[in-house]
């Protein structure tokens, strides 16, 4: 790049030109009193200050092996957390069972907890609450003690106005968690779908989460489809460090993990508690949250195409089905050409009334979807089904 001197500062010869020499004797003083004159000037100094010390050279930079956990694998202490599920699924039952444990600082699952002081906004508030915190007294009263506060109000974590106030009313100096149940009523004119409210009620959870030292936790539900996570913007997902879902099948299934691997899912029911008589001698009932092992998996029926491919590998069977012996072929049932089973198929109106062409494709499609969903297997040109005869 050629620099090219204004006209106004004149020409010199390059090889003689020289910069004026330049005091610096009174800059200091200069800056002091620039600084008097713009006070915002100084804050800013100030935070470049408060930056600058945070600054960690590569060279003193070494593993750490200590992890920052609040229940190991699944939450840690001073992040950002949403636990979500569809209605009726148990979420809240599931988060207050976390709550309370970590309340009394007891192994969640067989995990460890390092727990502290919880403080749970309830917005959705009523009797139904405190009736579930009854209930986990009531069956589990090692518990009965503990930090616990519930506040049955409804907050507006879209201002930050709310935000300030639950840090300057906290309960406990040091609390360990702050659940928010739920987000859509505690997004006061906030729109959950937007990235902006959705940004500024991330901004009012960390708020709290910086001035508190405490881990929040926010209680969220999942749209139409269960299966696409939480409802809302993306930003809210993007936003946490752990996510934890809560399925109408009754699994805890962690979702998100920002420093390490997914535990394994886990299984619960909800077991109903008596609490006492209302007014009318009827029973107050609520319920607990108990651990149980995975289900047995089931077999979904088939519908549809498979189903009638299904049907004409049936009839394929016990028309033309053989048994073979040798390590590469069921013991236990017949197996049948696959001619059989297409010629099957054809009877059965899945392949019929098309070309040939699109008669193959539609039985090829039928069979894998079948092996995929392991109910067929296919070998030396001879295919059986995965479970036994009927």
């Amino acid at each position: 790049m050629t620099y090219i001197r204004p006209a106004h500062m004149g020409v010199r010869d390059p090889q003689t030109f020289e910069f004026p020499p330049r005091d610096f004797a009174d800059m200091a003083d200069q800056l002091g009193a620039h600084r008097d004159e713009f006070p915002q000037e100084r804050v800013h100094g100030q935070r470049a200050g408060d930056i600058k010390r945070r600054l960690v050279s590569l060279s003193v930079i070494d593993a750490v092996l200590t992890s920052n956990y609040m229940v190991k694998g699944w939450l840690d202490r001073n992040c950002l957390s949403m636990l979500y599920g569809p209605s009726n699924a148990g979420k809240t039952f599931v988060a207050l069972d976390i709550a309370m444990h970590i309340a009394a600082g007891k192994p969640w699952r067989g995990l460890r907890v390092n727990g502290g002081p919880v403080l749970y906004i309830a917005a959705e508030g009523g009797a139904g609450i405190r009736n579930r915190l009854a209930a986990i007294k009531h069956e589990r009263p090692e518990m009965a003690s503990a930090p616990f506060t519930l506040l049955p109000v409804g907050l507006d974590l879209h201002g930050q106005g709310d935000a300030l106030a639950v840090c300057q009313i906290m309960p406990d100096e040091a609390p360990a968690l702050v659940v928010v149940d739920t987000l859509a009523r505690s997004m006061g004119a906030g729109d959950e779908n937007t990235a902006k409210d959705a940004a500024l009620f991330v901004r009012n959870c960390d708020l709290i989460r910086e001035a508190t030292g405490a881990h929040v936790m926010v209680i969220h539900h999942t749209g139409k489809d269960e299966d696409r996570g939480a409802r809302g913007s993306s930003a809210l997902r993007a936003a946490v460090d752990n996510e934890i879902q809560v399925t109408s099948e009754w699994e805890i299934l962690s979702r998100k993990q920002r420093d390490q691997e997914p535990p394994e899912p886990l299984h619960f029911k909800l077991r109903s508690v008596t609490l006492g008589m209302d007014e009318d001698g009827e029973p107050v009932t609520s319920a607990v949250v108990d651990a149980t092992e995975a289900p047995a998996p089931t077999r979904k029926p088939l519908r549809g195409k498979n189903e009638v491919a299904m049907q004409a590998l049936h009839d394929a069977l016990r028309d033309h089905g053989t048994t073979k012996s040798g390590n590469t072929w069921p013991a236990n049932r017949k197996v049948v050409e696959v001619d059989h089973w297409r010629e099957a198929c054809g009877v059965h109106g899945l392949t019929t009334g098309v070309s040939d062409s699109a008669a193959r494709t539609a039985f090829m499609r039928a069979k894998t979807k079948l092996m995929d969903m392991d109910e067929v297997r296919e070998f030396g040109g001879h295919v059986w089904r995965v479970q036994d005869d009927e």
